[in-house]
Parts: C-alpha cells; structure tokens; sequence
C-alpha cells in the first residue's frame, strides 16, 4: 500500500472513534441551586450578606430583589474552630476593664509639667560676650538637682521691649534723656517690637507694643518727652517767695512730685515737699502688658531713671514676684544723681521724707537683667546699643521642670558653664504659672 492509501485509511479510523465516543457520552446536569443556611448565629435573624450585614436583602440597581435563580458565589469554608473556653486563662477582676455603656466612667489622667525657658549670657573677664558655645558647656539646676535640657539654641529671639522713662528726674538730666531718645530705634530690629510708658506720681502707656522699626515709635518717643523737675524749697514761715507749690491748677498742686492735697510735710516750721516716684507702679504696668506676648519673645522691661522709688501703691516684692512668674527681664540704665560715683554706698541710707535712692539694681539681680550707670548724651546712647546687643548673645536653655505645676512656690536656677574666667548672667530663679503647663 502506498502512502497516500495509508493517510485515507487512517483518517477513517479517527472519524469512526469520535463517531462512536459521541454516542457514549451522556449529558452533564445543571449545578445544584445554593441553599440557605440551616443554622443561624445567636440574636442574628435571617441570613448574613457579606458587606450588609445580617437580615438584609441584596437589591439591584433599580431597588428590585435579585433573582434567586441566578448563581451565587460559593461560601467560603467556615474556620476552624477555637480551642474550648476551659483552656484559655480567665482574667483576675482587678485586671478586667471597666464596663463601657451605663454606668461606666472614662477616666483620662493627664500629667502636666512646666517647661522653663532660661535665657543666660555668657561675658568673659573683659566683658566680652563669650560665642561658640554648646549645650555640652552648660549645666543647669532646679532647686539644687541637675536639669535635663531639653532645648539648646544661640539664635537670637525676637525681643518685646517695654520702655519706661523716668519724668521725675531734675531738668538738666531730664534734657539728657530726651535727647538720647533717637538712638533707642537703632538698637531694635524688625523682629522687635516695642511700648513707650512713662512715669511721675502716675504711670502713663504712650502706645501699646508696636514694630520697632515702623514710624510711630519715634514719634511717640518724641511725644513722650517732659521738662523734668526742679528741687523744691522748703517754706519757712509761711514766705511767699519760699511756698512749696508755687503753681496752682483748680485748686490743686500741678507739680507731679506733690501729691495732692497731701503734698508736704511740716517738721517744726519747716514744710517739706514729698517727692512721689511710682517706680514700681510704672514697673507692674509694663509688666502686665508683657505677659500677654507670645512666650517664644524675649521679654524685656527697659527702664531709664535715677532709680528713686517713693508713693507707689504696688510693693517691690510684689512687683518682683510677678516678673519671676511671667519670665520679664529688667534692664536698666541709671542717670542722675544715683549715676554718679560712690551713690550705691550712700543708698543704703534712707533720709525721712525722701525717696529711696536707687532701687533698679533689686529689680535687676532679681530677674537677670543688666544695668548700666551712665551720664551724659552720648553715654546713655551707647547703652541702649550694648543692652540690646547683650540680649542678641544669649543662649536660650529649655528644660522641664521636675517639681509638679501644683507648687508654686519659688524655684532656684543655677546655671554653670564649663569654662574658665567666664562671668554667667542669668535668672536666679522663677515661680511656675499656669499657663506655662502643657
């Protein structure tokens, strides 16, 4: 047989096996129809649609029922099942959690804590600021226990400056002060901002905090010059040339340093004017307006005065106490008499009748402050310049205080440096406030 006899013969044999395959096979039935499930969890009625939820009927898009009919996705095998309760430890009732629903209280304990902001400067033996300075230098303490410093940083702070001017001073220092008033501006920045008070038997708020560089601080500045005073004489005998208040405005004395209808005191003939200084007043004034600026600020109280203090209604260590809790800084720079040398010796004598001689450097010491003694023009500029500039170079530490926010009573901060012949300057120490929790 030949090869294309083979190639018939064998396609006659394929067409009679599937001939015959096709006779035997039998037809295939339909898949059984899903029933619903016999058994049903507890408390769930009716069956349970996967993203439905339980009793629930899957509808289609025109909110008719789906046919039944048509097939349905087989159920998973249901898991295996859980070990039984015997095996699993029951818990003791003190660790079981408090019930949620009626009756039951969410209790939430927060721990507050204060977050104290130390600014400190750092001069050498030539009153140099000392720079290049690392968190590793400093140590600082709380009521003698180390502090763990949270925060370190030697960028300087935008600064809120409240200036207060002292306008009891005599005429000819007074004239000093008033033309130095044009350098306070060219200590400050952009970033600053300031507030002009002055002060006699009253104290007086020229303008609230305002940006330093803008146009309306030298103006105020100009407005907020004064004449000074003049020493009074005291009237003996009742002379009219020696009358202890010459001037007279609707029946009382227009001299700020008198007070008023109680304005001298008469020691055996000789009436003897009392002279009113409300430094304090003056102080707790721009000290209340500066606790309401942001705390990242650098709060400063700048006073410029002879330093007397006599009439105010506030006490010194009330005053003190308040800017220990607000974190204020009192600078200083002294003029008049009390600049003069060998003043600060004789200040610790109080003559009756007069004021207190000098009482910046308490404020000072007490808050970390500076404070210089300077006379003439030129001098009282300069220290507007060497304040402000002192208050760039300081390091700011941040730490967390750990004695809790309840007591409020005072804290000790001793700041130390790591480094040889250096004189450190900072707040000997703080009372918390609330507002400084967090």
């Amino acid at each position: 047989m030949n090869v294309q006899g083979r190639a018939i013969a064998l396609a006659a044999l394929v067409g009679l096996g599937a001939g015959v395959l096709a006779q035997q096979q039998t037809p295939v039935p339909d898949a059984p129809t899903p029933q619903a499930p016999t058994g049903t969890l507890p408390g769930v009625q009716g069956p349970i649609t996967p993203g439905m939820g339980a009793g629930e009927t899957p509808s289609g898009s025109n909110g008719s029922s789906s046919n039944p009919s048509q097939p349905q996705p087989e159920q998973p095998p249901a898991p295996p099942s859980q070990p039984p309760a015997a095996t699993v430890p029951q818990p003791n009732a003190q660790d079981t959690p408090p019930e949620q629903g009626a009756g039951a209280v969410n209790a939430t304990f927060v721990a507050h804590h204060t977050e104290v902001i130390v600014p400190v400067t750092v001069k050498d033996n030539k009153g140099n600021p000392v720079a290049g300075l690392t968190w590793r230098d400093f140590t600082v303490y709380e009521n003698n226990t180390r502090a763990h410093i949270d925060v370190f940083s030697a960028d300087p702070r935008p600064m809120s400056v409240a200036f207060v001017v002292d306008q009891t001073l005599p005429s000819n220092y007074m004239r000093q002060v008033n033309e130095s008033m044009g350098a306070i501006q060219g200590a400050l920045t952009n970033y600053d901002e300031a507030a002009v008070f002055t002060y006699t038997h009253f104290t007086k708020e020229w303008t609230g905090f305002t940006g330093a560089q803008g146009p309306r601080l030298p103006a105020v500045l100009s407005l907020a010059q004064a004449t000074g005073t003049d020493p009074m004489v005291p009237n003996v005998g009742g002379s009219p040339l020696s009358e202890a208040c010459p001037i007279y405005q609707n029946g009382n004395c227009a001299d700020p340093n008198l007070q008023p209808e109680k304005s001298a005191q008469s020691i055996s003939g000789l009436t003897v004017p009392k002279e009113i200084h409300a430094l304090n007043d003056a102080i707790l004034r721009a000290a209340k307006e500066l606790s309401t600026r942001p705390k990242e600020r650098l709060k400063i109280i700048y006073v410029i005065s002879d330093g007397k203090e006599y009439g105010s209604q506030a006490k010194l260590a009330e005053v003190i106490k308040y800017l220990q809790t607000h974190n204020i800084a009192v600078d200083a720079t002294v003029v008049g008499e009390s600049a003069r040398w060998g003043e600060g010796w004789l200040d610790r004598f109080h003559l009756p009748y007069e004021a207190y001689s000098n009482i910046l450097y308490k404020y000072v010491a007490a808050t970390g402050g500076e404070m210089f003694s300077e006379g003439g023009v030129n001098n009282i500029e300069k220290s507007y310049a060497r304040i402000a500039a002192e208050a760039r170079n300081q390091y700011t530490i941040i730490y967390t205080s750990h004695i809790p926010i309840y007591d409020d009573r005072f804290r000790s901060i001793d700041v130390r440096v790591n480094r040889p012949n250096v004189v450190v300057t900072a707040p000997p120490g703080y009372r918390p406030a609330a507002q400084e929790a967090r």
